[in-house]
């Protein structure tokens, strides 16, 4: 191999790309798990205002909490999730730029004799 052969350079974006993916997967759990945060906060606070359930103040006030903090967490993972898309983006275009100046060139099968 020459030093200018990016392939050891292909190889570390591959690596850099597969982490970023698994962050990506990590942030869409953590917003499915924030968007049932705030569902589940909306019915606690229903039924702790319609009073079913015996429940009361402390249930309201704990569904408002977690609303709010499904909220939060949701806003911060999508953000984080953009911002790995975008990381993710890059390095593949980075790649492919790689890939585009190594010298590939066409191998063609060799003729099959019959016997």
């Amino acid at each position: 191999m020459t030093e200018d052969d990016p392939t050891d350079e292909i190889s570390e974006i591959e690596e850099r790309i597969e982490a970023f993916a698994e962050a990506a997967e990590r942030c869409r759990k953590f917003i499915l798990a924030s968007k049932a945060a705030i569902v589940s906060g909306v019915a606690l606070l229903l039924v702790a205002m319609l009073g079913l359930f015996g429940a009361g103040q402390s249930a309201a006030l704990g569904s408002i909490a977690l609303m709010l903090g499904g909220i939060v967490s949701l806003g911060s993972n999508v953000s984080t999730l953009r911002q790995t898309d975008a990381a993710i983006n890059a390095a593949e275009a980075r790649r492919s730029d790689l890939i585009s100046r190594i010298g590939l060139r066409v191998v063609r099968d060799a003729p099959v004799k019959l016997i």
